[in-house]
């Protein structure tokens, strides 16, 4: 039962993996290979319970493999002597160090169809590879999450978490009545297993997931340059890629020690968020300082550079300077035909696409392309619009609320002569993309549903001007103004003497023969 084909399945709505159906515990043959990747730095003992209980498991074990990844340790770790059959320590290198970079190293080495990271310190239930790994048997698209609680380390041996794991029971190796909850658990309770989360990436942590390896090579794996949040971060990019994620309460585990959030909240917070407001862009809430540029941005807007020269310049200017500056413009043309050769600078063919690409090239914010990309992943929105039709200055924030509200996939907007103007939802087009789909549109109704509007729900119109005064007719005793002299301003806004030097020019008009004449005609 490998399951995989999408075109055999339920469309899955958002994240809703209600239509899935996975087999009972015990009562399946399973077929996928799994890789488990273990980080490690020092800590043999839990490694050893870790261990243990891993070669407990109920899934096959002439399809799963462990590779334990040791990232420095000193002294180096070793392979006890309970330990999985297929089991082995490979170290980082000189290449690099932490967490993430340790994983990719497991990854890359690793011959699973599954990837399963788990931690060095948790003890799984003898259940646990299997839970997760059955529904990796029924679509090739899906991210399982397992359960965990933490836990004081207890005095334990190897063979005795070995002999307690077989015998299918935790409780009987650490008293979960005074275990700590996961602040995810609680979230995915809250959320009906997160079938209806908007963010479900948000409790894909660490300690103990599992994926296709292709998906966790689609994605770039991990990233080393995150030191902490690094599963959060890597949990955003598989959500834009358009998985879907399943939390599994049967692959219990324990988590030996308590999170840093407990030992040191302030720290523990403080060191994740400039990590993560640099690389997700839907933590809206990190990037509050006006006038950043970020890593990732929020939107990127695609504008094809076809127009007139003015045009194509007004709408990146449009984009550039609207109400939401976290925004990236790609100008799509042929412009892999610029070649560096000698030629004609005034009678060039490719005049107007040289001067336009000369104009930008050196704005960070702008880029260039061909084509437009297959998904701008992993930037989290991408506006397609006519260049003859700029944007407004709040178009683009309007079109994110309308589809943050009702979770569309998909926005297009009628522009009536001048086409049409799309933003899409990266997730939703990543959706489309696993599932094979030649008409995306119709992929994103079936997943995440398609929102339609007119130009006026996002391009208001601009207010009229209100009429200048009413210009008061000259009369007796209103004399026209002297239209060769420029208006007296207020005496307040005058510079000191300004006002005597006046009254004495006005005098002196007087008795000039003009100033007589001036004054005979008002008469």
């Amino acid at each position: 039962m490998t399951g995989g084909t999408a075109a055999d399945l339920p469309p899955i709505r958002h994240n809703d993996y209600s239509p899935l159906d996975p087999p009972a515990l015990g009562a399946w043959d399973p077929e996928l290979s799994v890789s488990v990747i273990i980080p490690a730095h020092g800590g043999q003992h839990r490694l050893d319970l870790a261990l243990a209980a891993l070669a407990a498991q109920t899934y096959h074990d002439h399809l799963m493999e462990v590779i334990v990844v040791d990232d420095g340790s000193d002294p180096p770790l070793r392979l006890p002597e309970i330990a999985p059959s297929g089991a082995r320590i490979v170290t980082t290198g000189s290449s690099g160090w932490g967490i993430a970079h340790a994983v990719n190293t497991g990854a890359a080495l690793a011959e699973g169809r599954i990837i399963q990271r788990l931690d060095a310190d948790m003890v799984v239930c003898r259940e646990h590879i299997e839970a997760l790994a059955r529904w990796h048997h029924l679509s090739g698209y899906l991210v399982t999450i397992g359960a965990k609680k933490f836990v004081e380390e207890p005095a334990l041996t190897a063979a005795r978490v070995h002999e307690g794991v077989r015998a299918g029971s935790l409780a009987s190796l650490f008293d979960l009545s005074a275990a700590l909850p996961s602040s995810t658990e609680q979230t995915i309770s809250r959320t009906d297993g997160l079938r209806a989360s908007r963010n479900p990436y948000h409790v894909c942590t660490g300690p103990t997931v599992s994926m296709r390896r292709e998906i966790f090579q689609a994605v770039g794996g991990v990233d080393p340059g995150v030191l902490r949040g690094e599963d959060t971060e890597f949990a955003y990019r598989l959500a834009a890629h358009g998985v879907v994620f399943v939390p599994d309460m049967a692959a219990q585990a324990v988590h030996l020690g308590l999170p840093a959030q407990r030992r040191d909240p302030g720290r523990a917070v403080r060191v994740v968020a400039p990590y993560l407001a640099h690389r997700v862009p839907l933590r809206r809430d990190l990037r509050k300082d006006r006038g950043r540029h970020w890593l990732v941005p929020y939107v990127e807007v695609v504008l094809c550079a076809d127009g007139p020269w003015e045009k194509v310049r007004e709408a990146v200017g449009a984009a550039l300077d609207g109400s939401l500056g976290d925004v990236i413009v790609t100008l799509v043309a042929p412009w892999s035909k610029l070649s560096g050769e000698r030629r004609p600078v005034l009678d060039d063919p490719l005049f107007d696409l040289r001067l336009l690409r000369e104009h930008f090239a050196h704005d960070e914010r702008i880029r260039f392309a061909d084509e437009i990309s297959a998904t701008p992943a992993p930037i989290a929105f991408r506006y397609t619009g006519p260049v003859s039709v700029p944007l407004g200055r709040e178009t683009l924030e309007r079109m994110i609320r309308v589809m943050q509200d009702d979770r569309s996939g998909m926005l297009v907007a009628d522009l009536g002569d001048d086409g049409e103007a799309r933003l899409e939802r990266t997730e939703a087009l990543g959706r489309a993309r696993l599932l094979g789909a030649d008409d995306v549109a119709a992929s994103i109704e079936a997943t995440h549903g398609v929102r339609r509007g007119d130009r006026s729900e996002f391009w208001p119109a601009s207010p009229i001007p209100a009429p200048p005064p009413a210009r008061v007719p000259a009369t007796s005793e209103s004399p026209a103004p002297d239209r060769g002299r420029e208006p007296a301003r207020p005496v307040a806004e005058r510079a000191p003497g300004q006002e005597r030097h006046q009254e004495g020019s006005r005098r002196e008009g007087r008795g000039s023969l003009l100033g007589r004449l001036r004054t005979a005609l008002r008469s």
